[in-house]
């Protein structure tokens, strides 16, 4: 049977097996109790100065303000696993419709691709 279901998950039996012996199950309970630690000290950076921040952000506060080096990997696969979300910044809507107004504008040629008006500086009044 466990043959049969391996076979449909694609895990060999070995692995199945080995996941399921004492020793891998105390491993990842010791890597899950480091993760809830890393968690809390990522939460505080996250909330530091009562501003939401993504994962780089994280790593340079903790090591400016917190003194703590962690991988940024490491930092955003935490964030992943506990849905810790960084809010993305909106484009200002005003800055949008100011571009679109301006972006139609027509300036008028008047050197006419004659750059060179005898005296330096001339063509700039």
């Amino acid at each position: 049977m466990v043959r049969y279901l391996c076979g449909i998950a694609g895990v060999s039996r070995s692995a199945y097996y080995q996941y399921h012996s004492h020793e891998p199950q105390e491993l990842r309970k010791q890597r899950e109790a480091k993760d809830e630690e890393v968690k809390e000290i990522i939460l505080k950076a996250f909330r530091f100065k009562n501003r939401k921040k993504g994962a780089r952000q994280i790593k340079m506060t903790l090591a400016g303000q917190f003194k703590i080096v962690y991988n940024l990997k490491r930092i955003r696969r935490i964030m992943k696993k506990y849905n810790i979300v960084c809010p993305f910044r909106r484009a200002n809507p005003y800055r949008r419709l100011m571009k679109a107004t301006q972006e139609h504008s027509v300036v008028p040629n008047l050197l006419e691709h004659q750059f060179n008006k005898g005296k330096p500086g001339e063509v700039l009044y």
